[in-house]
């Protein structure tokens, strides 16, 4: 079973990437006192919590200063992979709670084991500074061909738009 983990009052929240472009791995990472979580997610699951966290944001008064430098701290070793990601918000404590389960693969027969869950109660301006770095890290990624959306890497691509012809 893997672990799960409630950080209550994290120093450190951000995403960050391992790999060159195309190959990138997408992390999730949270830091309170001595306890370092990270995360393996998918880049779009990177994207969309940043979109919803902006857009709860909006809805509140603007936030203090961001925290400081965004990067992954080392050992980047993930406990598990995310499957899926929830959001709300506590009103009393005026803090966002992010939610992350684990992806639990079969275990033979059709059997799944309990999923891990991790809880991040994170500041207005640990969210908004998260925003602002899944916006670079997904803007630093390899652009998207203008006729089928999908990522060109670096030698073109082959867009199934094209009848089979690549694009650079």
């Amino acid at each position: 079973m893997s672990p799960s983990f409630e950080l209550k009052a994290p120093d450190r929240f951000t995403a960050g990437t391992v790999g060159p472009l195309g190959e990138r791995v997408f992390y999730l990472q949270a830091r309170e006192g001595g306890a370092l979580v990270t995360l393996k997610l998918e880049k779009e699951q990177v994207s969309a919590l940043g979109e919803y966290l902006a857009s709860m944001l909006a809805k509140l008064p603007a936030a203090g200063p961001a925290p400081g430098d965004p990067s992954l701290l080392e050992p980047i070793a993930p406990a598990w992979a995310v499957r899926s990601l929830g959001v709300g918000y506590d009103e009393a404590r005026d803090r966002f709670v992010i939610v992350a389960e684990e992806l639990v693969e079969e275990e033979g027969e059709g059997r799944e084991r309990e999923p891990a869950a991790a809880r991040f109660h994170v500041s207005r301006a640990q969210a908004r500074a998260f925003v602002e770095r899944a916006r670079a890290l997904l803007a630093a990624g390899r652009p998207a061909c203008p006729v089928c959306g999908r990522p060109v890497n670096p030698g073109g691509h082959v867009c199934p738009r094209g009848n089979g012809h690549g694009r650079d």
